[in-house]
């Protein structure tokens, strides 16, 4: 890379930080569910809550990002974003009940628009034959920092279990899941000092008429002899659409006839990407795994091995998304994830759950064994049946509490295939939708509404992203996984066929010229 280049990927590595923080924030949750769970007495429900106040306040905070971005510009919003996710981070570590820990996660939910903006920056500051991996960056640092989560949460559950005199003295054991959301303290600090060491977007200063301030950025990324036509370039976009301050017009404007072709992308791989299921994996993924059968311990573990497969995923497609395109590794990559959970779905249909007389006897010490005599033998064909009968025998409290090591000696599942079927979903998805759908967010809408479309489409995504997040612990135990997994099979199927109609090529294309192929005159 020449010196452009180098600068250009300084800043949006400093802004792609920032998809670390919100890895870590959405995957340290889901090695907290069972202690909180235990701590403060939580229903399905309330759980979904705490796990999903972040993806409510994104709803929320997405509705004024857009203005903020347009009217501050994108460093200063950025830097809004880095302390909220600071506050959020210490405020939740110090929760004193069920209340403060979802009003300190709603208040991290603000923050998670900096995937958006982080796109939308990246995107203005990048160039043509960069702008694909530079902007994928966001999603490299995002299964970065779920990978380091879920490792975290693993050393950390594994120190707790441990009687040395530093975890006592550290209170491993007795704060485990404060110390896991402790993990977030500071990197969120160190984000937000390195934001104040990159400039303003230079096409938002042009958009603001700062013209000068717009070619002193501009030198930092070009050679002195491309700024004018650059310049030129971004003024012409500006210029060839009536630009309002009036934040109704422009939410308005989404919905004119000259970019409905934009505006029909943009919606499709909103809902596509979290409809996949993808965060009720993440967010929950021990969880996910308790399901199979193998333990909370091997439980944890997996979910570390899921943050590796994330990040090797989102590296390979970075480094082809340029070469093969968008389309390609979309179209492909969710081939690959809808077949993937529709083997998982299958699986666990064929699964049946029993406990023997041996399996009873190896639950002594965590459960009082004499209720679940009346079980013995008994043989269910689903996993809410065995839970209802659970339920009945030893209460739902102590039946929770206990789940993973319950399903661990009842189930009769193809534990390899499903692993593998998750492991590819979770590869698929972030080969392909995962860091593509940021890209092509950041490159098919028009300057002059971008800092309103791209929060715009994010709200999309995130109140989609919030229901699959609320509801899930909910149907985990009533619809049960085949179900589940069936229904993010089929939902991705149709997915696929509407993206495949609609979805164009965008590679090595300015933005210019990709806003003349898809804008309508």
């Amino acid at each position: 890379m020449n010196s452009f280049q180098l600068t250009a990927f300084r800043f949006a590595a400093i802004v792609a930080f920032g998809g670390f923080i919100f890895g870590l924030d959405a995957a340290l949750i889901s090695g907290t569910v069972r202690f909180v769970t235990a701590e403060f007495g939580l229903s399905d429900l309330q759980v979904g809550t705490v796990v999903s106040a972040p993806g409510f306040g994104v709803i929320f905070a997405l509705l004024v990002t857009g203005r903020i971005c347009d009217a501050l510009g994108r460093k200063a919003a950025l830097l809004i974003i880095a302390a909220l996710y600071l506050v959020s981070a210490v405020t939740s570590v110090i929760a004193p009940n069920f209340e403060a820990l979802v009003a300190a996660r709603f208040l991290g939910g603000l923050a998670f628009t900096s995937l958006s903006l982080a796109s939308m920056y990246i995107g203005e500051i990048a160039p043509a034959n960069m702008r694909g991996k530079l902007v994928s960056m966001n999603q490299i640092t995002i299964v970065v920092g779920l990978s380091a989560a879920y490792f975290a949460n693993y050393l950390i559950l594994q120190a707790s279990n441990h009687a040395a005199p530093w975890v006592e003295s550290l209170g491993l054991a007795t704060y485990t899941w404060r110390w896991m959301l402790a993990v977030e303290v500071i990197p969120a600090l160190i984000w937000l000092l390195l934001l104040l060491t990159i400039p303003e977007s230079p096409r938002w200063l042009v958009l603001q008429d700062r013209l000068d301030e717009a070619r002193e950025v501009m030198r930092r990324l070009m050679p002195e002899g491309q700024v004018e036509s650059q310049v030129a370039e971004i003024k012409a976009s500006v210029a060839s659409a009536t630009v309002t301050k009036s934040f109704a017009a422009q939410v308005k404007e989404l919905f004119e006839p000259r970019l409905r072709t934009a505006f029909w992308i943009g919606l499709a791989i909103a809902v596509v990407q979290p409809i996949t299921g993808i965060n009720a994996i993440m967010f929950y993924a021990p969880t996910v795994f308790e399901q199979v059968g193998i333990g909370t311990d091997a439980a944890f573990l997996q979910a570390v091995v899921v943050g590796v497969v994330s990040v090797m995923f989102t590296v390979l497609a970075l480094l082809l998304i340029d070469r093969l395109g968008r389309r390609p590794l979309v179209l492909f990559g969710l081939t690959w994830a809808g077949l993937s959970l529709f083997v998982c779905a299958w699986c666990f249909s064929e699964a049946s759950y029993q406990l023997t007389e041996a399996s009873i006897a190896n639950l002594a010490g965590s459960v009082d064994i004499a209720a679940l005599q009346s079980l013995a033998g008994v043989s269910f064909d689903s996993d809410v049946a065995f839970k209802q009968a659970l339920n009945g025998a030893l209460g739902e409290a102590v039946a929770r509490a206990n789940e993973g090591a319950l399903l661990q000696q009842a189930i009769q599942i193809n534990a390899t295939l499903v692993l593998l079927g998750i492991m590819c979903f979770i590869a698929a998805f972030n080969f392909s939708i995962g860091p593509i759908m940021w890209v092509l967010f950041s490159e098919i809408f028009p300057i002059h509404v971008r800092g309103i479309a791209i929060p715009s489409f994010a709200l999309v995504t995130s109140v989609v992203s919030y229901f699959i997040q609320q509801f899930f612990p909910w149907q985990l135990n009533n619809m049960g996984a085949a179900e589940i997994f069936l229904f993010y099979a089929v939902s991705i199927s149709i997915g696929l066929a509407v993206l495949a109609k609609i979805l164009p090529e965008t590679k090595n294309k300015s933005i210019e010229e990709i806003e003349a192929a898809l804008v309508r005159v």
